[in-house]
């Protein structure tokens, strides 16, 4: 059976995400279990792992650190072993570089970018980016079949993963000017909205990532 590790480290969102990735499960042929979890033993021997994440770039860093062997865990199954990753929302943002709210962050650094605050202007456009708002997706990228090319998505942030490389940009969004939100390389997948909040579409997305294989 495969194992989907839905790592715990006290997020906000983690409820709301371990309900839509169970729900979908419990609709697939294989169904897969979704884990819970912040045993390393689990999250390392995992088939797939995803990350949530809401609030701050630097207090998600530091929670997600704090829970003992997790960061390590999470290398050893998604850059070691090749599971699929997804980040969700500040769950994305921990695998760039940097984050630079409320100083600089140390990231994930496993796609190279910042995390820097939304090009707006206000106050025209206002901070956060909360609502629903239309994701222009890559046409060829798996995660994103049966969407269509612009779909809407539910989003609550005020700052954005801009990777340095455009060929790990796999979304963009317009909210007083563009930005990255949704990033792809390789096992490795981000979304700057929360699918677990965005209704049909983002349990398709969900289902879509739970039968990737990279």
């Amino acid at each position: 059976m495969t194992r989907v590790a839905l790592i715990d480290y006290g997020s906000g969102n983690l409820r709301s995400a371990e309900k839509a990735l169970r729900h979908v499960a419990s609709g697939m042929a294989r169904t897969p279990e979704v884990a819970t979890t912040s045993d390393p033993r689990i999250i390392a021997a995992a088939d797939a792992v995803v990350l949530p994440g809401v609030g701050a770039f630097s207090a998600c860093a530091t929670a997600v650190s704090a829970r003992e062997g997790v960061r390590e865990a999470m290398e050893m199954a998604v850059r070691r072993r090749g599971a699929p990753f997804l980040g969700i929302c500040v769950g994305m943002q921990l695998m760039a570089t940097r984050g630079l709210e409320f100083g600089e962050t140390a990231g994930f650094d496993w796609i190279a970018g910042d995390v820097a605050p939304l090009p707006i202007e206000p106050p025209r456009i206002k901070a956060p980016h909360v609502g629903w708002n239309a994701v222009a997706f890559a046409p060829d990228c798996p995660l994103f079949a049966g969407l269509g090319p612009d779909v809407d998505m539910y989003f609550t942030h005020s700052f954005a993963f801009a990777p340095t490389t455009e060929n790990s940009i796999a979304a963009r969004t317009d909210h007083g000017g563009l930005f990255v939100s949704a990033v792809r390389r390789d096992n490795l997948a981000g979304v700057q909205f929360h699918p677990e909040k965005s209704q049909a579409a983002g349990l398709t997305l969900l289902a879509n990532f739970l039968g990737w294989r990279p």
